[in-house]
């Protein structure tokens, strides 16, 4: 018994030394081909499942196939916002420096998928509504995402000390929660032009398998270069924020 508690403990702490910037930094090197090659699997599959398998819809026409990429980048919107604030309050509590590095370089990622959620439903809602933007609940609070994830940047970056941006971000972060909740459940709490929900946990999808099986595979392409980016992103913070230490200057004169 004492063994197996043993092992147990063994693995908890290998994994737990790549909390550590300069551990870390090696393991997300090593992982970034894999991703960038399972977003260009899963994409390549879900362009031509999304546009060539799945059947034209009866009532919209060949113009509904923008929500392959609309409804993806809609959920990866929400998605990333949640797992960027669960890193800033780790930072937030635990005074990890490799929690905070995360949740900065999610942001820019998240930023980019809600200006695209509203980029795109534009061009889907103006045939649809006859307009490229109404203020609807949940286009609205899309909208207050967006200004969320560029409040968060805006305010790190206007703090020079580095332990103070990260605070004042994260408690941002974590206030700016309650909207995720809000843009879900929006087209329920309010009448609002937005569709429902077309995939569910709790019931049958309202639509093809093909059509299904689209949106799921641009989803995971979708993940796959978030995880990519963010990997990319947060080894750019580490170097610049670890620049002092003998690691970090060991690196640049291998380099070099």
């Amino acid at each position: 018994m004492s063994n197996v508690n043993n092992l147990s403990s063994s693995q908890v702490t290998n994994w737990f030394k790549f909390s550590s910037p300069s551990a870390f930094y090696p393991l997300a090197g090593k992982m970034i081909p894999w991703f960038w090659a399972l977003t260009m699997i899963f994409g390549a599959a879900g362009l031509w499942v999304s546009f060539f398998v799945a059947p034209v819809d009866a009532v919209q026409g060949q113009g509904y196939r923008i929500i392959f990429v609309h409804v993806p980048v809609s959920w990866m919107s929400m998605f990333i916002y949640v797992v960027m604030a669960v890193w800033a309050g780790l930072g937030l509590i635990f005074n990890t420096r490799l929690s905070a590095m995360m949740a900065q370089a999610l942001a820019p990622i998240g930023a980019w998928m809600a200006f695209l959620s509203l980029w795109t439903g534009a061009f889907w809602g103006k045939p649809m509504w006859g307009a490229w933007w109404v203020w609807d609940a949940r286009l609205t609070s899309e909208l207050i995402l967006l200004f969320l994830y560029l409040g968060f940047i805006a305010l790190q970056a206007s703090i020079d000390n580095v332990r103070r941006a990260d605070k004042a971000g994260a408690i941002l972060a974590l206030v700016g929660v309650v909207n995720v909740p809000i843009i879900y459940f929006s087209v329920k709490w309010w009448n609002t032009l937005h569709q429902g929900a077309s995939v569910s946990l709790t019931k049958a999808p309202a639509m093809a398998q093909t059509m299904l099986w689209g949106m799921l595979l641009m989803a995971l392409c979708l993940w796959m270069y978030s995880i990519a980016v963010g990997l990319m992103r947060v080894r750019a913070i580490i170097l610049e924020r670890e620049a002092h230490t003998d690691w970090v200057r060991q690196l640049n004169e291998v380099k070099r």
